[in-house]
């Protein structure tokens, strides 16, 4: 299974080292990112030295210190690392004075604008039916997630307000990322979603941006062959459940591609399986789909592979394409034979299991 990152890759010609952040942060991200970092080092010499830096975030962390987010964590990615992997974060539901995610912070932080999430079967369907091929753009820096929120006493108690903001700059990029992509896949099919039936402002700026991007100044007809269909969030919701087939990339403002994300991968068995990237143009952190999952931490089954796929799909942006095609190879191919899966997968292997399978593969 190969998932292609097409924003701007750096040059690694001339680089003699690797150095790769690495950010465990909560729960089960400190379980499944040593197994993202087995998967690499099996790769050998076959791409250059590497040096994990072990960096500190999290609402462990937090606890602690009164930070999620240490200033110094962002400086060493900013000066000192030439790519990273986030493993999870146990944002609470409720709210805690003075907290605010490390994820949701490093992304605005790094400008990584891009969350990219491909979805794809493996085994084979015995019902015959098309299998799930699908990628959810999703743009990573706006839209409620810049948590400017507030609340006051009004005439009939309690009232609170969030401001949602979609610029036309953000649209843009997130749009031609989603063009590129969509170019580069067999179907060349995008799905805009959106909900400007009632959000005509916010999700009408959205859509009309990422509409536009084939009239931009110098594409000269390079999109010409890409379809470009759109679809209202709840009803795309309902057809991945009931025909994900129709899709190919979706791009999405932040808030639906994180829903449309995670609800894609009940479609592919796990939200253990599925992989992202975050992804600037000049640096990318990989990052799995799942969360912390505090019910199962510390016990050693938590499913590794969407660490290790997002371990793939970093690499493979940052020009190492033959070493993710290795590890991506022998992902596909444990689970293929299924003798060797997490509880997740109905399986009763351990997470370390999995892990000295796949590292024996590739």
């Amino acid at each position: 299974m190969v998932f292609r990152v097409p924003i701007r890759s750096m040059a690694t010609a001339a680089r003699q080292s690797l150095k790769i952040g690495m950010l465990p942060a909560d729960g089960i991200g400190r379980e499944v990112l040593p197994g993202a970092k087995a998967a690499i080092l099996a790769l050998g010499s076959s791409i250059p030295k590497t040096e994990f830096i072990d960096l500190l975030a999290g609402f462990e962390y937090f606890t602690k210190t009164g930070t999620a987010l240490p200033d110094e964590t962002v400086e060493i990615l900013k000066n000192e690392c030439d790519c990273a992997l986030f493993g999870a974060v146990s944002s609470p539901s409720r709210k805690v004075t003075g907290y605010s995610s490390p994820i949701v912070a490093l992304r605005k932080k790094m400008d990584l604008y891009a969350n990219i999430r491909p979805v794809k079967s493996v085994s084979v369907n015995p019902e015959g039916k098309p299998g799930v091929d699908l990628v959810v753009i999703r743009e990573n820096t706006e839209c409620l997630y810049v948590k400017q929120e507030t609340q006051t006493v009004g005439e009939h108690g309690k009232e609170a307000r969030a401001t949602r903001l979609i610029t036309e700059r953000a649209s843009r990029r997130i749009g031609e990322l989603a063009f590129k992509m969509a170019l580069e896949r067999p179907r060349k099919h995008l799905t805009v979603i959106h909900k400007s039936n009632v959000l005509s402002i916010t999700d009408g700026l959205f859509r009309e941006t990422v509409r536009a991007v084939p009239t931009l100044p110098g594409v000269d007809g390079k999109y010409d062959d890409v379809t470009v269909a759109e679809q209202l969030v709840d009803s795309a919701v309902y057809r991945l459940f009931r025909e994900p087939e129709i899709y190919d990339v979706m791009v999405a403002p932040n808030l639906y591609g994180d829903i449309l994300s995670d609800a894609a991968a009940a479609l592919v068995g796990s939200l253990g399986l599925v992989p992202s990237v975050n992804a600037g143009d000049s640096f990318v952190m990989g990052e799995p789909v799942h969360g912390s999952a505090p019910d199962i931490a510390g016990q050693n089954i938590a499913n590794p592979l969407a660490a290790i796929r997002s371990a793939a799909m970093m690499l493979r942006h940052i020009g190492y394409g033959d070493g993710a095609n290795r590890i991506e190879r022998a992902v596909d191919s444990v689970l293929r034979e299924g003798k060797i899966l997490t509880p997740d997968l109905g399986g009763k292997s351990k997470t370390s299991e999995v892990v000295d399978e796949v590292t024996k593969r590739i």
